[in-house]
């Protein structure tokens, strides 16, 4: 059963029961721990937004279901309970099948699975007499506010019983900490779920590229892009898909994708796949006719530099401060050369004066979320110090942003954007480019268009 991978999930069993032996080892004796799952959330009326499980109880169970509510005990013996649906054969029919209590148990390994109109009943049990109680306080990811009061109200009753000789918990132990520590470090076959997303969502851009016609609106490359996910396996997006020609691009969140695409304009995509809950995150910036103009190749080309001496000094013990501070030099070199920045500049890197136009942070950490879990242990400067391991994921996407309205430059700048992202992972040596099949380079990029 160990080897048998979890429905949607694509990795086995064990995966799970070794993660929550990991959390158990993090956890003081005689405690236990809850983990909500999401709840549905009401689009309009009637009709729900698309379920996204809360990530962390994901990475302990891989259950699909919302309301849920999982239960670890750390006593003599550590024990794994969950609380789900009933199973309710009306309500099946108008809305989908349930796992049930007795297919939790033999599919996802818990030792106990009761109906969540039994929450009331055990959960006082099992917190009466334990000192320490641990979970996510203030965990706004899918999950509802009610939670926290459901923990306060199974605190109180276990409060009641005092006179029987009951003790509620005494030390209350946030423990997100731990849990985002345990997502940052990626096991191999996180990371080849990752690989698998990557490639999935580099053929997306492929497409995206190949179809790129000027007098087409954004939204329906959007719509070839989500083809692509779904045709190899990647039921949805990772995120809200960013399709931006021309100064749109300049939008750093712009998602839109209204608009209709230009001669001459650069089409920035910011596009992702989801594959059994974990994410690809890739940007590509190309012309919209398939041939950079001399400004937009001078602009891309530094970025991409860029981007290419950051990741290529990844390694243990790096730092995304020290990525930024490389990254930053070289921008704010290469946009002095091609006159965007005058002045000193010696004092012009000291200034950090490419943060005119490269508006955002280098990078983040990637899995289960886009952006993804983990301390970055910045400093008072906001640099982020925390040293990179074997096993941590992150994007590297350095930008130049040169808006239509900004007068400061010449206007054969203006209405340029381009970002280029990949997915990085840390390795014993150096680092792995999980981005291996989205074309960045210039001659792909106009070679691949040519052909389409």
């Amino acid at each position: 059963m160990n080897q048998t991978h979890l429905p949607g999930t694509e990795l086995p069993l064990s995966e799970f029961t070794a993660r929550r032996e990991r959390f158990f080892t993090s956890m003081p004796e005689n405690s236990m721990a809850l983990f909500p799952a999401a709840i549905e959330l009401t689009r309009s009326n009637d009709t729900e937004y698309p379920f996204c499980q809360n990530k962390n109880f994901f990475y302990l169970t891989g259950f699909p279901e919302p309301d849920a509510v999982l239960v670890l005990i750390k006593e003599k013996t550590n024990r794994v309970v969950l609380f789900s649906r009933a199973k309710d054969a009306l309500q099946e029919v108008w809305h989908g099948r349930r796992v049930g209590q007795e297919l939790a148990v033999s599919a996802y390994g818990v030792d106990e699975c009761f109906t969540l109109d039994k929450q009331d009943e055990f959960i006082p049990e099992y917190m009466a007499d334990k000192s320490n109680l641990l979970y996510c306080i203030g965990a706004a990811e899918s999950v509802s506010e009610s939670f926290e009061i459901k923990v306060l109200s199974w605190l109180k009753a276990v409060k009641a019983k005092s006179r029987l000789g009951k003790k509620a918990p005494t030390n209350i132990i946030d423990c997100s900490n731990i849990i985002h520590e345990m997502r940052l470090i990626k096991s191999e076959a996180e990371l080849e779920l990752m690989r698998k997303i990557n490639k999935i969502s580099g053929v997306a851009h492929q497409r995206a590229m190949k179809q790129s016609t000027v007098g087409k609106f954004e939204y329906q490359i959007e719509a070839d892009i989500l083809h692509e996910f779904a045709s190899n396996g990647a039921k949805s997006p990772a995120y809200a898909t960013i399709v931006a020609g021309g100064d749109n691009g300049n939008i750093l969140h712009y998602t839109e994708n209204s608009d209709t695409l230009k001669n001459n304009e650069l089409l920035l995509i910011d596009a992702g796949g989801e594959l059994a809950g974990y994410a690809a995150d890739i940007t590509r910036t190309f012309p919209i006719n398939g041939v950079f103009t001399n400004e937009q190749k001078a602009i891309y080309q530094l970025v991409l530099d860029a981007q290419l001496i950051s990741i290529q000094s990844i390694k243990p013990k790096s730092t995304l401060a020290h990525l930024n501070k490389i990254a930053c030099g070289f921008l704010t070199e290469g946009l002095h050369n091609l006159g965007i920045l005058k002045g000193d500049l010696s004092t012009l890197i000291k200034e950090k004066a490419c943060k005119k136009y490269f508006i955002h942070g280098l990078g983040h950490w990637l899995g289960l979320d886009v952006h993804d879990v983990g301390d970055y242990k910045s400093n008072d400067k906001r640099e982020q110090t925390r040293e990179f391991e074997p096993g941590m994921v992150m994007t590297i996407e350095p930008g130049l942003y040169i808006p239509l309205d900004d007068i400061s430059v010449e206007e054969k700048w203006r209405g340029i954007a381009v970002r280029i992202e990949d997915n990085i992972v840390v390795t014993e040596t150096g680092y792995e480019n999980l981005t291996v099949n989205a074309p960045k380079e210039i001659v792909q990029i106009e070679a691949l268009m040519a052909n389409s």
